[in-house]
């Protein structure tokens, strides 16, 4: 597997900005400059004084850039750029330039064709005409919807002989871009997001560890719909970098667990993390499991042995873990606010150890699901304040954005005890401000989070990490996930 090259996509308002920031990438062995996005276009200045080489792109907006003149300008930036000796131009595949090619005989021209809407039904015979063309390299952009697709994509690179940049945008497509010498690329693009689903330079180095990625590396990752906000990848990275393993962690967007398992056998992944809506169907598919998944008929973590998937789950533990060192746990009455999955990972663990449990839902269907996998009681809604020690809150209800929500009423008399959220982000919700201001104790998310991720990695590796080197990590991830959003907002 021919290590692939890493490129940073600059973008700006003016040449001078342009310039600025192409000086200032580091850690790359090429920068795309992206002429579409500034006001006062010029070959010549992006080119003088480079540093490392170029990629010259003048997108139009059909092929989803940003230039506004003429393609008659657009193709005069473009020349310029091939007369003035830059690495490489840029041309698309059914864009007006193929003289520009005729005249370098496709020597330091990309061949590009992007799709932004998902994966084209010609794309195989598409992909053959622009080899065929004589191009130096050729670029498949396109919108995966399903892993299945970057399976597509890696199919079109094998066995040719013209280099290929093979990118799948989107979510979906995130691992076509860290694995990109498993997909056979040349070159992947990393920046501040010019492409949907690029990630920023110092995440490909820093979390991913984009270079250190060779044939022998183990693939991980956190498989679920979706997972671009899972603080996991940042967790296990941090924990493969501590232990000096050749492994890495990455988000998997399957469509369905059936897409899911086609992309592990083909990456040959080694073990995941099982989030919402698969657990259920990773116990289904699981060949053995822990007897714990098996009460609870739901698996967070699979790993491979022989052949087989094995399942456990973490879940239980990982609940129990920050919660036994706070409080004597039996005999103790706790209510669950909720009925979904985690309410029955909660539930199942608050009775093995000897807990009295009541759950507390809206809908008393799903409430009486729960309550029948340990017997459990049934309260109404809102749960009587003076029938817990312990309150649960295993609903979504506070996470980001919506920090503002709270799972209970505004006028909810706490009565003291401890009130534990299994939302970690934000790692301080409305609700654990409000119960520790009426003086009960409190336990965030994130305790929860890092004690079932270290247990996963146990599992998978045999050696567990230090509680504070997945928690900094989560807690960076985080600040740097609200941060992205709230410039995204502004």
């Amino acid at each position: 597997m021919k290590p692939a090259k890493l490129c940073v996509t600059v973008t700006a308002d003016t040449m001078a900005e342009l310039r600025t920031r192409r000086d200032q990438v580091a850690d790359a062995d090429m920068v795309e400059l992206r002429l579409d996005t500034v006001k006062d276009p010029s070959a010549a200045a992006a080119l003088a004084g480079r540093k490392k080489p170029v990629i010259m792109t003048c997108r139009p907006k059909a092929e989803g850039g940003h230039f506004n003149g003429s393609e008659e300008e657009r193709r005069s930036i473009l020349s310029e750029a091939l007369a003035l000796g830059a690495e490489y131009v840029d041309l698309e595949f059914k864009g007006s330039c193929a003289d520009l090619m005729e005249r370098t005989g496709g020597r330091r021209v990309i061949l590009s064709h992007h799709n932004f809407a998902g994966m084209p039904a010609d794309l195989k015979e598409m992909a053959q005409a622009m080899l065929a063309s004589g191009a130096e390299v050729v670029k498949l952009a396109v919108t995966a919807h399903q892993l299945r697709d970057c399976l597509a994509l890696r199919a079109i690179g094998k066995n040719t002989r013209v280099p290929m940049a093979l990118i799948a945008m989107g979510e979906a497509g995130l691992v076509s871009r860290v694995l990109a010498s498993w997909m056979g690329s040349c070159w992947t693009y990393a920046g501040d997001g010019a492409a949907p689903g690029q990630l920023p330079v110092k995440r490909m180095h820093d979390e991913y560890r984009f270079r250190r990625i060779g044939a022998r590396t183990a693939l991980y990752g956190v498989v679920g719909k979706p997972v671009s906000h899972s603080v996991s990848p940042s967790m296990h990275n941090a924990a493969f970098r501590a232990a000096h393993l050749d492994a890495v962690y990455l988000p998997l967007a399957a469509s369905d667990f059936a897409d899911f398992e086609a992309f592990a056998d083909e990456a040959s992944l080694a073990g995941v993390s099982v989030t919402a809506p698969f657990k259920v169907n990773a116990f289904e598919r699981a060949d053995e499991c822990d007897p714990v998944s098996r009460r609870i008929q739901s698996v967070n973590t699979l790993r491979r042995e022989a052949g087989k998937w094995l399942g456990c789950n973490t879940d239980v533990t990982g609940f129990l873990s920050p919660l036994e060192s706070a409080m004597r746990l039996p005999g103790t009455r706790a209510t669950i606010l909720g009925a979904g999955g985690a309410a029955r990972s909660v539930s199942v663990a608050l009775a093995s150890a000897g807990v009295k449990v009541t759950i507390a839902a809206r809908r008393k269907d799903q409430a009486r699901a729960v309550a029948g996998l340990t017997g459990a009681a049934i309260s109404d809604w809102p749960p009587d304040p003076a029938t817990w020690d312990l309150l649960v809150n295993a609903t979504p209800v506070g996470t980001a954005p919506g920090v503002e929500a709270s799972p209970l009423p505004d006028d909810y008399l706490f009565h003291g005890g401890l009130v534990y959220d299994l939302v970690y982000n934000p790692p301080q919700t409305r609700l654990l401000d409000t119960a520790a201001r009426a003086g009960c104790r409190t336990i965030g998310g994130l305790d929860m989070l890092v004690a079932q991720a270290q247990a996963q990695f146990e599992w998978w590796t045999g050696g567990r990490p230090a509680d504070r080197v997945m928690r900094e990590a989560a807690l960076a991830r985080l600040a740097a996930h609200n941060s992205e959003k709230a410039e995204a907002q502004s």
